[in-house]
């Protein structure tokens, strides 16, 4: 038991360390020497764990894509205000994983390809979350119309996150919400 309750603890180093390697600086910053120093494990050690630097970086984007969205089994019940404040939430109350996260939308690619697909398909699901939320809203408002609203509102709030990763201090809540506002 006590060897399990080790394992758990230095996974969970490992990843703390891919984690805030990521936020810090970026893909290039997170090579396997780094992480095993930062979590103070030897690099057998950390290929008991992970076949791979890229398995452990992918671990890490999955749980900042699924921390955007804290209620996934909320879909077809909230409005697009509750879809905007669940992302400003994420970026006040996880900075270090909303970092991985725009980091990780950008350099998709460089994170493998399944990395890729990943952001794509979520992606995806939050244009049909902000989409159904903004037809529920307004019921003028056709399936087309609400897609390409939501993407418009997404682009805006991505676009948002990525100028709040380069520049900490900038109001992205306030700006977030002024992006609702106008275009929902």
């Amino acid at each position: 038991m006590a060897r399990y309750q080790v394992g758990l603890q230095t996974e969970a180093k490992i990843i703390d360390a891919t984690r805030s390697l990521l936020a810090e600086g970026g893909l290039e910053a997170t090579t396997l020497k780094s992480i095993c120093e930062r979590a103070e494990v030897r690099s057998g050690s950390f290929y008991n764990l992970f076949d791979s630097k890229e398995e452990a970086i992918l671990r890490v984007v999955r749980e900042s894509i699924e921390a955007v969205d804290p209620d996934p089994d909320g879909a077809g019940t909230d409005s697009v205000d509750d879809l905007v404040r669940a992302y400003i939430r994420f970026f006040s109350e996880e900075p270090q994983l909303a970092r991985v996260y725009v980091v990780a939308a950008l350099n998709g690619d460089s994170t493998g390809e399944s990395a890729s697909r990943r952001f794509l398909r979520h992606h995806l699901r939050r244009v049909e979350r902000f989409a159904d939320a903004m037809a529920r809203s307004d019921t003028h408002l056709g399936r087309d119309e609400a897609t390409v609203k939501a993407e418009l509102l997404l682009g805006a709030l991505d676009g948002l996150a990525f100028r709040w990763s380069l520049e900490p201090e900038f109001e992205f809540d306030k700006y977030a919400l002024l992006a609702a506002e106008r275009l929902k």
